[in-house]
């Protein structure tokens, strides 16, 4: 259940891939069960994010791959939990949520904007602009983002937020180059996000401004897929916060890139949110052979057992939370389309939705590939 069309359909198509993909390979390998996906597109709307998740549900569905937003979540959990089915969420979120009928693949807020405060704290600077889309995911991460970014002496010097697909961006971009921030946060998403890289881009080039150098853009959504969507004159430079890269070089990832290249040669390109949704059908499909049985409680007490050497790493699901054990990493955007990765951990990291556990002070844990001082 992916919004393959709308504002935020690149990366959405993406999601659907990955988990199509992962359908592929164990209808392919499996001995004991077939999976037959039922795919259903809401087209970014609420209400029919609600309508459909009843519909599967009433159909006997009981396991959904699906929701990009954090506002889709929210809207559908509820149906999950009234009928007893098991939503696997394959996307990074804000954390602070706990339901018995979510199974949550992508990372966590101390695997994405820890990690991210961290580094630009060290390497960056202190002042930071955040700007981000006008929901839940951008008013909670920048409510983390400033709290882990003061807790280490730095500054927020304002938050602007624009409506979903708004592309009207030269207001808040002005307000930026006028503030001089060391970095903007950005959680703007889809279109908003696209027009945001391309215009401020142009913005600090008519200035006489080098901004991937001076006011690097830094993000915990972007992936490769969206790179084209930004375009040439604006593609390279920008930070991302992720838990996988298409870049990252493991015979694990070799394959994924190679079949998910095969199997869609039309694109979008494969992302951290497109290996999410493959970790969640594999995980299920583990995690159904276990149980024997589709009921909900059944499988999800199945799949705390599993593990799964995936394209980024080692992953495994946390019995206590629910979310995935991840491997935190860093990447800056390069002209060819890809991610050059600077920091990653040098092992899964425990997940910590609810921030009981973690302080934003990632550094040794994290090693620097390839690195050195001169």
């Amino acid at each position: 259940m992916f919004s393959t069309t709308g504002s935020y359909s690149v990366v959405a198509r993406s999601i659907l891939n990955g988990a199509l993909l992962a359908f592929e390979e164990v209808n392919a390998t499996s001995h004991d069960i077939e999976l037959e996906p039922v795919v259903v597109n809401p087209s970014g709307d609420l209400a029919r994010y609600r309508s459909l998740s009843l519909e599967l549900l009433g159909s006997g569905i009981r396991q959904v791959v699906g929701c990009y937003t954090s506002s889709s979540r929210k809207e559908v959990i509820p149906c999950f939990e009234k009928f007893d089915g098991l939503l696997w969420y394959p996307s990074h979120y804000e954390g602070f949520e706990s339901s018995d009928n979510v199974i949550y693949t992508g990372a966590a807020p101390n695997q994405h904007v820890l990690p991210l405060v961290d580094y630009l704290a060290s390497r960056v600077g202190s002042r930071a602009f955040c700007i981000g889309s006008n929901y839940i995911w951008a008013w909670e991460n920048n409510r983390i983002f400033r709290e882990a970014l003061i807790a280490r002496g730095g500054t927020v010097l304002a938050e602007r937020y624009l409506s979903m697909g708004d592309t009207e961006v030269d207001q808040v971009i002005a307000a930026i180059i006028e503030q001089r921030p060391d970095f903007v946060f950005n959680n703007l998403i889809g279109t908003s996000a696209y027009a945001f890289f391309r215009a401020f881009r142009a913005a600090c080039r008519a200035r006489g401004i080098d901004q991937a150098a001076e006011i690097p853009v830094a993000s915990c959504t972007l992936s490769e897929p969206e790179l084209p969507e930004i375009g040439p004159d604006a593609i390279d430079g920008h930070l991302s916060s992720s838990v996988y890269f298409s870049s990252l070089n493991s015979p694990e990832n070799a394959a994924f890139i190679n079949a998910y290249a095969q199997s869609f040669p039309d694109g979008p390109a494969s992302s951290a949110d497109a290996e999410s949704s493959y970790i969640a059908v594999k995980l299920l499909a583990a995690a159904l052979s276990q149980a024997g049985t589709d009921d909900a409680r059944k499988v999800r007490a199945a799949v705390a057992d599993q593990r799964l050497r995936a394209p980024q790493g080692e992953v495994r699901i946390d019995r206590q939370t629910f979310h995935a054990w991840l491997t935190p990493r860093i990447g800056r955007s390069s002209v060819n389309g890809q991610f050059e990765v600077l920091l990653e951990s040098r092992e899964p990291i425990a997940p910590d939705p609810y921030l009981v556990q973690s302080s934003p002070r990632f550094a040794s844990a994290m090693r620097s590939p390839l690195l050195k001082v001169v």
